[in-house]
């Protein structure tokens, strides 16, 4: 059995743009789990299309649940090949992405497709679909069902991402940073006034005269989260990734 995932959203920039921040992705805030970028073959074909593989690493850290089946000393990264074709005559941008290690224990393919949108063309529509699956005998569900969750959270800081380098790229900075900031500050002003409030219970029940212990029987309730060129290509750029 595989978990399937679709989505469909749009991103308010032009292809133009969400294709040149693509590759300007790393580093950003979001993005501290991805270690280094390898362009391994890049080419530009007779239509015009350029075809590209790239080799990431990425950290891979387990559930802690999953640390009690497999051994401490599995390779915490884990190497991502990506495909992906740009093809400026029809305006769309796809990805093909899928782990080389740890395939036992889980593989997560992913298809991304950005297109210009048609309905409004400073817009780019972007659907994403992933499989993911495991090898693991009698965890296969829970070892899919915490691949799903992690692959869900990794594509909203993904966008969030994206969102940041194409703001860089305008000078601006992103609205939802900025709500971000301000809801962030409330909840700090918020935690703030608790403890404060806390600490004068605190206080004020120390100074007060204490009530007398329990005595037994008495109640006291009243008171109370491009596959063979990968071998025979050397990489023609490499960048790691300062974090």
């Amino acid at each position: 059995m595989v978990k399937y995932f679709f989505n469909e959203t749009d991103i308010k920039s032009s292809w133009d743009h969400v294709t040149t921040a693509f590759w300007q992705r790393y580093p950003n805030p979001f993005s501290t789990h991805v270690l280094t970028e390898d362009v391994v073959f890049r080419e530009v074909t007779a239509d015009h299309q350029l075809r590209t593989r790239r080799l990431l690493t990425k950290t891979n850290r387990l559930p802690r649940w999953a640390e009690c089946f497999f051994p401490i000393n599995l390779s915490q990264s884990v190497y991502i090949l990506e495909d992906s074709v740009v093809d400026p005559v029809s305006k769309s941008f796809t990805t093909y992405t899928w782990n080389l290690n740890h395939t036992t224990l889980m593989t997560v393919r992913e298809r991304c497709v950005f297109q210009q949108s048609e309905e409004r063309p400073h817009c780019t529509d972007i659907q994403r679909e992933a499989w993911i699956s495991s090898g693991i005998y009698g965890f296969s569900r829970p070892i899919q069902e915490f691949g799903l969750a992690r692959f869900k959270s990794n594509q909203v800081k993904a966008m969030k991402g994206l969102e940041y380098v194409l703001a860089n790229m305008h000078g601006e900075v992103p609205q939802w940073l900025l709500r971000d900031s301000v809801k962030d500050a409330s909840e700090k002003a918020k935690g703030a006034a608790m403890a404060a409030t806390e600490k004068a219970k605190t206080l004020a029940s120390a100074a007060s005269p204490q009530k007398p212990s329990q005595p037994a029987g008495m109640d006291w309730s009243c008171f109370e989260v491009l596959d063979s060129k990968l071998y025979d290509c050397q990489p023609t750029e490499r960048r790691k990734v300062q974090l």
